[in-house]
């Protein structure tokens, strides 16, 4: 079959449920990743013929597609920081926002880096942000935590796979007072969304991420940052930072949470789509 025809087909299957663009994009992707094309192929071959042996994973994507389940479960692996990373319904997909959090935190770590600062990731999930860290601060002794033993063992294939060196935390957030270590920067993207913002989701996270990693009661919102917050004032040293993403609709309230815990220099940033989106603290006292 052509080339064309097939992505004919994605759209013909596929435009009702996504944006065309994006179909275009699942499209390409799948092309890149299975077949090994680049994505400029139809512009330079318009008839490039297909073999039915290959055919064969392209409309098997097609499949999942239709059912709305994630690329990045499809094909087992998503790009984060420039790095792969390993993902499946064990962990939240990494968002292009949580970059942003990441990058910020390279770009305001202090000339200290130079030597070994300890950082925190909690609730690591696929362990993005702290191999992340781990790979772009060499000399920086990361830490990461969940509660799930399922996501502990994906982000510890991560940093395997991706050679970072990461020590890795079975623990509770919301049972942990203190660890034997004290922190210069902790970071974390806990559960923040809202029961009442399921509306807004796709069905492609609602079916298919696990609810552990996203969802908060309407009556305890702040449940995951107020205990977060706890925990840093306890095992934050004096004039660390505390990295924080957050829900766009409870920005006013965080930062009151920080302010009622005496973080100083508080600053709150919007994402790429223009959402309150991430927060940072220092501890002072």
């Amino acid at each position: 079959m052509l080339l064309k025809e097939i992505k004919s087909i994605f759209h013909k299957e596929l435009d009702s449920l996504y944006p065309a663009e994006e179909v275009t994009s699942f499209f390409y992707f799948l092309i890149e990743e299975l077949l090994g094309l680049e994505r400029f192929i139809l512009a330079r071959q318009p008839q490039y013929v297909v073999s039915k042996e290959d055919e064969q994973p392209l409309f098997n994507a097609l499949s999942e597609l239709r059912l709305h389940r994630p690329i990045q479960h499809i094909l087992g692996k998503t790009e984060f920081m420039g790095l792969a990373f390993i993902v499946n319904e064990d962990v939240l997909i990494p968002r292009p926002e949580t970059e942003e959090l990441v990058q910020w935190i390279i770009d305001n770590c202090p000339v200290e880096c130079s030597r070994a600062l300890k950082i925190l990731d909690i609730g690591t999930g696929s362990g993005c942000i702290a191999i992340s860290l781990a790979k772009m601060l060499p000399n920086v002794q990361v830490y990461a935590l969940d509660v799930s033993e399922k996501a502990l063992g994906i982000a510890k294939n991560n940093a395997l796979t991706n050679g970072a060196e990461v020590t890795f935390i079975h623990k509770n957030i919301l049972k942990l007072k203190k660890l034997e270590s004290n922190f210069d920067i902790i970071v974390s993207n806990p559960p923040y969304v809202r029961e009442t913002e399921k509306a807004e989701m796709h069905q492609n996270v609602l079916k298919y991420e696990p609810e552990l990693a996203l969802f908060v009661s309407d009556e305890n919102p702040l449940q995951f940052y107020k205990s977060i917050v706890d925990f840093a004032i306890e095992n934050l040293k004096l004039d660390g930072a505390l990295f924080l993403e957050i829900n766009q609709y409870l920005g006013k309230k965080s930062i009151q949470l920080l302010q009622e815990h005496n973080f100083s220099e508080i600053e709150l940033r919007k994402d790429i789509f223009g959402n309150d989106r991430m927060l940072r603290g220092i501890k002072r006292t």
